[in-house]
């Protein structure tokens, strides 16, 4: 068993709180279409999510391999460094909860860590491979890939169905949509519940529990599951919103398409280490599912809010693990002081949450008609054949009358009345 020290059991126990954020900032990625189609009850799809996001956790250590091993230089790391590192990725978590924005939670992460080993050990101390070709470069090709082939899945769901019956069709792919979202969720927890494992691993190995090299001990992984699985059954309602309901309106086959594009994405990336955003697939499928129907209509405004805030995420949560590092580094007391300051300002975003109540009962209520049609939507309707009928009956509408003008000269004038 291995031997804590308290600032150790502090950094622990900020970790798992931070895994308990991941898991109800990411339950809109599993769960948001499913919710937002009907496929699946709010408290029911959440309850679901949670218990294969514990699953996933025991799935891979891949991911927390790269974090614990790779990204930053282990051997000069300080558990008070993590602990910095925590503090920024959970202060952005929740103030983008607080604003409904389906940001990256494990860029958050990365973001603190990398701040607060740079204000530590100087930029030498991270691993700019390993950051560019694991973390930002999937940053930039997970949205664009998954909204791709969520738009071809889309147009060929709708394909196949064409001729079939409209409710029969409609039950299926919700079906199928229920499987689709089980599946994104059991690759969130063994993507996104393998990052907390990979800080808490780094944080034993830097408070020298456990050798460097390690891989992260069974109760690592059993705890960091159950925080993640019960931050997702809580629910992020607010960011639910936004992408079941703010980004695009979706149908099931829409629904299916985006999650079945984004759980082949989170699987695969996991499988290769890749320390993804399932944020940013997800939110790509659900884009390009919107593109992929005819007549869908992608809400460009708040696409657009998410992409600043994906931008922002990691610089933000950078500086402010680095903030907290350079306190912490005064001493216990400093430590202590950045604790007080975590605890006080989370209790003040959730006191501010409370103006505005969202959960499971107004969840899919959003008003989506001020937002028009975007650049891309509108080019990609021109370019899509109209349904039959359309073209026709536009020209007939068009075209000027010339049989009624015979018909008209044709029948005689009524001769006006006889003058007396």
């Amino acid at each position: 068993m291995e031997n804590f020290s308290l600032i150790l059991a502090i950094v622990v126990v900020t970790a798992l709180a931070f895994d308990f954020t991941n898991g109800f900032h990411d339950t809109a990625n599993a769960m948001a279409t499913t919710i937002s189609t009907g496929a699946l009850k709010p408290k029911v799809a959440v309850a679901m999510s949670a218990v294969l996001n514990l699953v996933g956790a025991f799935l891979s250590v891949e991911v927390a391999n790269t974090i614990s091993k790779g990204l930053v230089d282990e051997g000069g790391i300080r558990p008070e460094v993590i602990f910095a590192a925590l503090v920024g990725a959970i202060l952005w978590n929740l103030l983008t909860w607080l604003v409904g924005l389906p940001s990256s939670s494990s860029h958050a992460l990365m973001g603190g860590l990398i701040g607060a080993t740079v204000a530590s050990a100087g930029f030498g101390a991270v691993h700019g491979d390993v950051l560019v070709t694991k973390v930002l470069l999937p940053a930039v090709a997970a949205p664009v890939v998954a909204g791709l082939a969520a738009m071809l899945a889309t147009r060929f769901s709708y394909g196949i169905s064409r001729n079939a019956d409209a409710e029969a069709t409609r039950k299926g792919y919700r079906v199928g949509q229920i499987a689709s979202a089980g599946l994104v969720s059991l690759a969130h927890g063994t993507n996104d519940a393998q990052k907390t494992m990979g800080v808490i691993t780094l944080a034993l190995i830097a408070g020298g529990s456990i050798a460097p090299g390690s891989n992260p001990p069974t109760w690592v992984i059993l705890s960091a599951g159950l925080a993640i699985a019960l931050g997702t059954y809580i629910g992020g309602w607010r960011i639910i919103r936004t992408m079941g309901k703010g980004l695009t309106d979706l149908a099931p086959q829409q629904g299916f398409a985006a999650q079945t594009s984004a759980a082949t994405a989170i699987l695969a990336s996991s499988h290769l280490g890749f320390s993804l955003s399932t944020t940013h697939v997800v939110s790509g499928s659900v884009m390009g599912a919107g593109l992929g129907r005819k007549g869908g209509v992608v809400r460009w405004s708040t696409a657009t809010r998410m992409a600043v805030a994906w931008v922002l995420t990691l610089p933000a949560a950078a500086l402010v693990g680095a903030g907290a590092e350079s306190v912490t580094d005064l001493g216990d007391w400093g430590t202590a002081v950045v604790a007080v300051f975590l605890v006080a300002a989370s209790a003040a975003i959730w006191k501010y949450s409370r103006r505005e109540v969202i959960d499971h009962s107004n969840v899919n209520e959003v008003d989506t008609a001020a937002e028009p049609a975007g650049v891309v939507t509108t080019a990609i309707a021109a370019v899509t054949p109209p349904p039959a009928g359309t073209v026709a009956e536009g020209l007939t509408a068009g075209l000027p009358t010339q049989a009624a003008e015979p018909a008209a000269s044709a029948a005689p004038a009524t001769p006006p009345a006889a003058a007396v």
